[in-house]
C-alpha cells in the first residue's frame, strides 16, 4: 500500500493547477469581455450539426440483452484471500481504504479551483485542511456543496436573516471579481457531519456508523489526525458483497427478498419529468438526497438525476438547463455519457418488491448507485407521458453565474433558446422500469447488516431530520409544501431513504 505520508498519496490543488482544466469556465466571479468568443453550451451542441455520435452508433446491448442484464446482474467475484478465515468483526477499516483516493484543498482555495479539482480528479469528495503542510482534514467539499453554491449563485436559494450578512459579503466579493474561498462557501450552507475513525477500528464500528445514515468516514492514522483514506458506504457494501462467504451472518441474508427483509421505503420523493431542473436540485438539496427519481404522469420511472450530475452545470453556458425540464436534462446526461464512455447508457436501474437482496446489492455495486428504485409493472401512460415544452427565449450571450447583490425572484442570467423537447417515452428503456413503489438505499442495507449482527445503529431517519433542520436553519428553502403539490410525488407509508 502507498505510504500515506508520501507526496503521491495525497493530491492538492497545486497538483492540478500545472495543466489546463477543461472546467475552468465555471467562472462564478467575473464577467468576460464581450470580445471573447462564446463557448457552446450542452443545449447549443444538441441543436446543431453534426448529430451526436450516439445516433450513428449501434447500441452496446440489444433490448433483450439489456433486459437480461437487469434481471440477472453479475454475481460476486472471488473472495480476497487476505480475509479468508478471519473474523470479519476484527478486520480493521484501514485495510479497506487507499491513501491515493485522498484529495486535499485548503480553506482559502477558491470555490472555482476546488470545483475543478473535484471534477478533474474524478473524486466524489475533497478534504479541506488549513494549509498545504497539514495532513489533517477539518471539513469536506463535495457535489452537495457545489449544488448548494450554484443554487445560491443563481438566485434559487436565499439565506435567512442570520446568514444574510455572509451572503452580502460573498455577493460583494463576486461583484469585485475576488476569489470566493471555501471557508466562506462552507459557512453559508448546511454542513454534512464530519466523521472520523482510526485505521485500527473494526468493521463493526463502520457498519454501525453507516447504518445510522452517515455517507462517508474519514480514516486517520492511529493516535493522530493524519488522514490515510476515505471509506464510503458503497465501498463497504462492495467489500461485503465480494467477500460474502467470509461473513456468514450477512451472507445468509442475500437469498431473501427485500419485502420479507422489510427494507425499501414506501415514503417516496420523486419529480415529474415536466418540471424544471432547478426544482429537482432544490428538492435534493433541501431533503438531503443523493439522487431523485424522475417519473411520468402515471408515476412510472423514466429516469434518474444524481447529485453528481450537477458537474454538467458548472459552465456558465449551461445555465439555461436549470430552466429546462428534468426529462431534457436526462437526455443531456445520457448523451454526455455516451460521448465520454463510447457506449450507450441506460437511464434507470431498478428492482421489484420480490427481488432478492443479492440481486439488489449486485445492481447497486455494478452501477455504483447509492439508491435503487423499487418498481411494479408499468402503468399505461402513452397519452399522458410528459412532453417538455421548450422555452421560447431569444438566443443571447449571457454572463456567467454569479451571486446577486440582493435576493431576486429570477435567476441572474438570460436563458438561451433550448433544444427540441424530449419525450419520456423516447428515452431508452422508458417502458422497462415500471411504476415507482419504493426505494432501497445503501443506508437501508448497512442498517440491516448492523441489526442482523447484533449492533445498534442510530435511526437513519433522525439523521435525515437533522439534515433538513440544518438546511432550513441556514437558508430560506422556499415553499416546499407548494412545490410538493405541483412537482413532487410523496407517498407516505414508511421512512425515506
Amino acid at each position: 500500500m502507498t505510504d500515506p505520508y508520501s507526496n503521491s498519496a495525497v493530491i492538492s490543488t497545486d497538483d492540478l493547477r500545472s495543466t489546463p482544466l477543461r472546467n475552468s469556465s465555471i467562472r462564478l466571479r467575473h464577467t468576460p469581455s464581450p470580445s471573447q468568443s462564446h463557448r457552446q453550451s450542452f443545449t447549443e451542441s444538441l441543436r446543431g450539426h453534426p448529430p451526436s455520435p450516439r445516433a450513428q452508433r449501434q447500441p452496446s446491448l440489444s433490448h433483450a440483452q439489456l433486459q437480461e442484464l437487469l434481471n440477472h446482474p453479475p454475481t460476486a467475484g472471488s473472495a480476497d484471500p487476505r480475509f479468508s478465515g478471519r473474523d470479519w468483526r476484527a478486520i480493521g477499516v484501514g485495510e479497506l481504504v487507499d491513501p491515493e483516493d485522498v484529495r486535499f484543498v485548503e480553506f482559502d482555495t477558491g470555490v472555482e479551483d476546488a470545483t475543478n479539482v473535484l471534477i478533474e480528479s474524478g473524486a466524489h469528495v475533497l478534504l479541506v485542511r488549513n494549509n498545504k503542510e497539514e495532513r489533517a482534514a477539518h471539513a469536506t467539499y463535495d457535489y452537495r456543496d457545489l449544488t448548494q453554491y450554484l443554487l445560491f449563485a443563481t438566485g434559487q436559494l436565499f439565506p435567512d436573516e442570520e446568514h444574510f450578512p455572509i451572503f452580502q459579503k460573498l455577493a460583494k466579493k463576486a461583484q469585485q471579481g475576488h476569489v470566493i474561498p471555501l471557508k466562506d462557501v462552507k459557512s453559508l450552507g448546511s454542513k454534512e457531519p464530519f466523521v472520523t475513525l482510526s485505521r485500527a477500528a473494526n468493521l463493526t464500528q463502520a457498519i454501525e456508523t453507516f447504518g445510522g445514515g452517515t455517507h462517508r468516514i474519514v480514516i486517520v492514522e492511529e493516535g493522530t489526525d493524519n488522514v490515510i483514506g476515505i471509506l464510503s458506504q458503497l465501498r463497504l457494501v462492495k467489500f461485503l458483497w465480494e467477500n460474502g462467504q467470509c461473513f456468514p451472518i450477512i451472507d445468509e441474508l442475500y437469498p431473501q427478498n427485500i419485502t420479507d427483509l422489510g427494507i425499501g421505503s414506501q415514503q417516496l420523493i420523486s419529480i415529474n419529468g415536466d418540471k424544471p431542473l432547478k426544482e429537482a436540485l432544490k428538492l435534493m438539496n433541501n431533503e438531503g438526497l443523493t439522487s431523485l427519481a424522475v417519473v411520468d404522469n402515471q408515476t412510472n420511472v423514466v429516469g434518474n438525476i444524481s447529485i453528481v450530475d450537477v458537474k454538467l452545470l458548472t459552465k456558465s453556458s449551461s445555465a439555461p438547463l436549470l430552466e429546462n425540464t428534468c426529462i431534457h436534462f436526462i437526455s443531456v446526461i445520457l448523451s454526455t455519457r455516451g460521448m465520454n464512455d463510447g457506449k450507450d447508457s441506460f437511464p434507470v436501474f431498478h428492482v421489484n418488491p420480490f427481488s432478492t437482496l443479492a440481486h439488489t446489492v449486485a445492481k447497486l455495486v455494478a452501477t455504483k448507485a447509492h439508491r435503487m428504485w423499487v418498481t411494479d409493472s408499468p402503468t399505461p401512460s402513452a397519452a399522458s407521458t410528459p412532453t417538455p415544452t421548450p422555452i421560447s427565449q431569444p438566443s443571447v450571450a449571457h454572463a456567467p453565474l454569479h451571486l446577486a447583490s440582493v435576493p431576486q425572484s429570477n435567476p441572474p442570467f438570460l436563458p438561451l433558446s433550448t433544444a427540441p423537447s424530449v419525450s419520456a417515452s423516447a428515452l431508452p428503456g422508458a417502458h422497462m422500469a415500471g411504476h415507482l413503489s419504493g426505494v432501497v438505499s445503501l443506508t437501508d442495507i448497512l442498517n440491516l447488516f448492523a441489526r442482523a449482527s447484533g449492533l445498534h445503529p442510530t435511526d437513519p431517519d433522525e439523521r435525515r431530520r437533522q439534515r433538513r433542520r440544518s438546511s432550513s436553519s441556514s437558508m430560506v428553502r422556499g415553499s416546499l409544501d407548494s412545490a410538493r403539490s405541483s412537482s413532487i410525488s410523496v407517498d407516505v407509508g414508511g421512512s425515506k431513504r
